[in-house]
């Protein structure tokens, strides 16, 4: 398996991407992992995140959680349209799990949305924390 925040982020990608609700609002080249800045509009950018090495469950397996956030960024179209894609994105992850590759995803879920306001007014900004626990086998 590869490091569990990287599969958390390939998870999470591949979840929105497939949802045409969240494609209809951010084309699916403009949601990626990187920098907390835009350089399209509108996306979503999955932060780098940390992971927090849970140690061993069973003999085999390896456990981790996974923190990241995922910030929205909308150009002229303000804080409410930043809060609409928050809304379905947050719609297209609401399950317990998601599949990884590799491994297992124990618990998983959406535990906070924030819209600070940029300091240029034009951009529209929302933040969505995820937490999740990742199992793999060694």
């Amino acid at each position: 398996m590869i490091e569990p925040t990287l599969a958390l982020q390939t998870a999470i990608r591949a979840r929105l991407i497939g949802k045409q609700d969240v494609t209809d609002l951010v084309p699916a080249d403009h949601i990626r992992a990187g920098s907390t800045r835009p350089d399209q509009t509108p996306c979503i950018i999955m932060s780098d995140g940390n992971t927090a090495l849970h140690g061993h469950d069973y003999s085999s397996q390896r456990t981790a959680w996974v923190y990241l956030d995922l910030h929205i960024w909308t150009l002229d179209a303000g804080q409410d349209a930043a809060k609409q894609i928050a809304g379905v994105v947050s719609a297209a992850l609401d399950k317990r799990n998601l599949p990884i590759e590799g491994g297992y995803c124990d618990h998983f879920k959406v535990t906070a949305s924030r819209f600070p306001r940029d300091p240029k007014s034009e951009y529209g900004h929302g933040v969505l924390s995820i937490e999740a626990l990742i199992r793999w086998i060694v």
